[in-house]
């Protein structure tokens, strides 16, 4: 698993978080993170080199699927050529991320985040508990987080990173394996070696940490504890190394989940388990200690992001939505994760368009969220031409509409209209078919403002708002970002603001409304 676990140091920094959810529950969602509303993360890796999109190292193993086949192909057989040599041809001899991260500015994005670790086990920076497969000692020799950072830093932006490790021992089961079929049928692929244990994990993987397989208690457990301690040191090494302002995990708390589906549901032991007990501790030990060292590095509340919806767990940090989001607004802040198209480079990709993410990003707005957006790097770490223009548009929009966005809060309603996400299923982040009457809202009171964004040209070029008629708030003028004041009337029933014969904004127009303060929320 890299490194002597025994070597590592446990202890977490002093300070006011300790490793309880009691403790963690005191956590308030912090004013930066509240106003910066758009990220850009780079979840890229490893895995880019082949284009061929994401989960690549873990299917490439599955014997008969598309990358296993596209893997032979190109590659070689499994059992020569396995993900460890992939890794070997990642060199990010074109990565450039100070171009990169003021381009991600100009975009809209005020926090930058960085791709730590993926499920493929490999680190990208100098990790102290994986020094063989890492960045730094392999593939680029970069330190990919710590060059992402330092860019965030000259910009004034604050700084992520994501680790998806805690799901990455089951990930490899299928390396363990061998062809069933074909001229390599019975030939053991290259996870079978042990030499390159550090990067498929010991064992025979057979199981993942969710329960499934065939395995035996007492060896499960003591295999569960030792990649439990063995994430806390890799992890306690990243927040040392890089003190960031946001982690987002790819999992629920790690490894409060697991515990709970383990010891619980699955009744593996017949005891019931206390909410700080055995994996869970690790990851309360991780979030205090990334709470703790921001503070007193950095001076400012670091996010801890997770997907796990249980109120009693996602109030020590952030709701965390991969895909999707909330359907209204919310009293807790959260935050949704999606990518203009798979999570790592495909050539068979059909990216989002523009309109449609900066849609996304003031639908989330309005709802009390924010939206962090990966953009796609090719394995040479550069973008490609489509991605280069959704970002040139989006700062286009941004210019003209981002007042409306960042710095705000949620109105008394999302919006108006019929139309709108709808969070039926996760991972669903479909394009809404916004109508003529559809608006989203937000506000900022010290601006004295209403931003209305009409997501799309009303008709006879009049915006109707009923949420803002004079039972409610007076409206004193009315602005269209981008073009200047508009005449409006207002009464009982609703304001009724005149539009020009050509907007600003090609889709998505934003209307600021200064009112007479304070806002009724009735």
């Amino acid at each position: 698993m890299g490194g002597m676990i025994s070597d590592g140091d446990f202890s977490i920094r002093e300070g006011n978080f300790l490793p309880s959810y009691e403790s963690l529950r005191k956590f308030e969602c912090p004013e930066w993170f509240k106003d910066a509303k758009f990220g850009i993360w780079s979840h890229w890796g490893p895995q880019s080199v082949p284009m061929f999109g994401d989960w690549y190292g873990y299917n490439m193993y599955m014997e008969g699927s598309p990358q296993y086949l596209y893997h032979q192909r190109v590659y070689g057989h499994q059992s020569q050529f396995g993900y460890k040599d992939v890794i070997k041809l990642w060199k990010a001899e074109n990565f450039d991320p100070a171009a990169l991260a003021e381009t991600y500015a100009k975009a809209g994005a005020k926090f930058i985040v960085s791709q730590a670790m993926h499920h493929d086990n490999f680190d990208n920076f100098d990790s102290a508990f994986q020094p063989r497969f890492n960045s730094v000692n392999m593939g680029p020799k970069k330190d990919i987080v710590g060059m992402w950072k330092e860019q965030a830093q000259r910009l004034g932006l604050p700084f992520g990173v994501s680790e998806h490790l805690s799901s990455s021992y089951g990930w490899y089961r299928h390396a363990k394996r061998c062809d069933t079929d074909g001229p390599f049928k019975g030939v053991p692929y290259d996870g079978c070696d042990a030499e390159y244990a550090d990067l498929y994990h010991e064992g025979n993987n057979e199981f993942d940490f969710k329960g499934s397989g065939n395995f035996d208690r007492e060896g499960w457990y003591a295999q569960f504890d030792r990649f439990c301690r063995h994430w806390f040191l890799r992890m306690k090494d990243l927040i040392d190394k890089y003190q960031p302002d946001y982690i987002y995990t790819d999992s629920c708390l790690p490894f409060n989940a697991i515990t709970e589906e383990m010891f619980r549901r699955r009744r593996v032991y017949s005891h019931p388990v206390d909410e700080n007990e055995r994996g869970a501790q690790y990851g309360l030990g991780i979030v205090a200690h990334m709470y703790n060292t921001g503070l007193a590095v950095n001076g400012r509340q670091p996010v801890y992001a997770q997907k796990d919806k249980n109120v009693n767990v996602f109030s020590i940090g952030v709701l965390e939505i991969e895909r999707s989001q909330e359907e209204e607004i919310t009293e807790y802040y959260w935050n949704t994760d999606t990518s203009i198209g798979d999570w790592f480079y495909n050539v068979k990709d059909v990216y989002k368009k523009w309109n449609f993410i900066a849609e996304t990003i003031v639908d989330v707005a309005s709802k009390n969220g924010n939206l962090l957006l990966n953009v796609n790097q090719k394995p040479d770490g550069t973008l490609d031409y489509e991605c280069a223009h959704i970002l040139r548009k989006l700062a286009e929009w941004m210019a003209i509409n981002g007042e409306g966005i960042f710095g705000t809060r949620p109105f008394r309603v999302s919006g108006e209209g019929s139309s709108g996400f709808k969070n039926e299923r996760e991972y669903d982040d479909k394009p809404v078919d916004w109508q003529p009457n559809d608006v989203r809202y937000t506000k900022c009171d010290e601006r004295g403002a209403v931003y209305a964004f009409l997501m799309r040209r009303p008709n006879d070029n009049k915006a109707i708002l009923r949420q803002l008629n004079s039972s409610r708030e007076k409206v004193e003028n009315v602005v269209l970002l981008g073009c200047g004041p508009l005449p409006f009337t207002q009464n009982g029933a609703a304001l009724a603001v005149d539009l020009p014969a050509a907007l600003p904004s090609e889709f998505v127009n934003c209307l600021k409304i200064s009112v007479k303060w304070p806002i009724l929320n009735v």
